[in-house]
């Protein structure tokens, strides 16, 4: 019965707008999935800075992040049979952080699709919303399509054409480790500090400053401090003479 809904929709209740009808080629294009259920696609493609956007996709976002995590994790799990919580935690976390998703979402050509109002909106602000909206519609995917579907997607659109997992094993992120061993090296006194913690569109934000001797050295930005003092120490790195 719920195919046959589907179905119904999908040939007789869909919009017919060329609008609609690009959408719905470009979800293909990504996905290689005909969509069932468009409305949820443009919601995760509704920005709330967007004049018209009466709803906006966090929800979908708080979902797809909820599904990508629980999809790497799975693949990691199978992938790497031997390894340890801590090596598939630390490698999951590469794979979907703030940074990573704003990249993919933009290969994959969601930033191109996202409705959104630039007056609102500074240069991170919208790579972050790219990243948001890559969760909210992988949270679409599944809604829309179910999760066999959708882990699919993931693993095999996203997963295995875009992610370098071998580089990604390979390189050693963890900058945060690599400032305190630069600063011990060097006799030099570093301390992160949280400056702000705030909301963005219902979603928390902190920012994060790196001090090197009390003079501001990197600043990050993420969803949790963790990965805020990550980014801040990629940013300190990248200002080190190397």
């Amino acid at each position: 019965m719920n195919r046959l809904i589907a179905f119904l929709r999908q040939h007789y209740l869909a919009d017919t707008s060329p609008e609609a009808k690009q959408l719905r080629n470009a979800i293909y294009n990504v996905t290689m999935l005909q969509p069932a259920n468009l409305s949820l696609y443009k919601l995760a493609l509704q920005h709330s800075s967007a004049s018209e956007a009466t709803n906006a996709n966090e929800r979908l976002e708080f979902l797809g992040d909820a599904v990508l995590s629980l999809i790497v994790a799975e693949y990691l799990y199978k992938k790497y049979p031997l390894q340890t919580e801590g090596f598939l935690t630390e490698i999951r976390s590469r794979i979907v952080n703030r940074a990573s998703l704003n990249e993919l979402a933009q290969k994959i050509g969601l930033d191109k699709l996202l409705h959104y109002d630039s007056r609102f909106l500074d240069k991170r602000g919208l790579k972050t919303a790219y990243g948001n909206a890559l969760e909210a519609f992988i949270g679409a995917v599944y809604l829309d399509q179910g999760y066999e579907r959708c882990h699919k997607f993931v693993v095999d659109r996203l997963l295995h054409i875009y992610v370098d997992l071998e580089a990604i094993v390979l390189t050693d992120n963890n900058y945060k480790s690599k400032i305190l061993a630069w600063a011990q090296k060097n006799r030099k006194a570093v301390r992160f500090e949280l400056v702000k913690e705030k909301r963005i569109n219902g979603h928390k934000e902190f920012v994060v400053q790196l001090f090197i001797e009390e003079v501001i050295g990197g600043k990050g930005w993420g969803k949790n401090k963790k990965e805020a003092e990550q980014m801040a120490a990629q940013d300190a790195w990248a200002r080190l003479p190397q």
